[in-house]
């Protein structure tokens, strides 16, 4: 279940990275502000059962496995946390009342790299980690 989990992470932060966060510089202002609202509300029915549920797993983990590479898991996730919640979320504000957008949007595009690294980082070490727990047990 982690696997799915982040999994499904990394593809949408990647969809964001690249294609979804870019296209709000190709938008009318008058109307971004329109469609950001839908857009924010729609991917947070998305991403927070997401977000939560790996917290939960990979928290589990830890807890009855308190192993370096759960550690360190957990400890990206809580940087992911981080930049979501200290600057992401001010960006989509900034840019939900179209202050400041020609700053805003570039902006956010750069402090999403950090999160799409680091979500591709937790698939990665969870993929490296089922596969090396599955050639353990054939």
């Amino acid at each position: 279940m982690k696997a799915i989990i982040d999994f499904g992470l990394v593809v949408l932060i990647w969809l964001v990275q690249l294609i979804i966060y870019p296209s709000f510089q190709y938008i009318d202002k008058a109307q971004l502000s329109v469609w950001h609202s839908k857009y924010t509300v729609l991917i947070t029915f998305v991403v927070m059962p997401l977000m939560f549920g790996q917290v939960a797993l990979h928290g589990l983990d830890l807890y009855r496995k308190p192993e370096l590479m759960n550690g360190l898991q957990v400890a990206l996730i809580t940087v992911v946390w981080a930049l979501t919640f200290l600057k992401a979320v001010p960006l989509h504000n900034q840019i939900q009342t179209g202050a400041n957008l020609t700053e805003a949007i570039p902006e956010l595009i750069k402090w999403n790299w950090p999160r799409t690294i680091i979500w591709s980082l937790i698939f990665l070490i969870t993929f490296l980690r089922t596969q090396t727990q599955s050639t353990l047990t054939n």
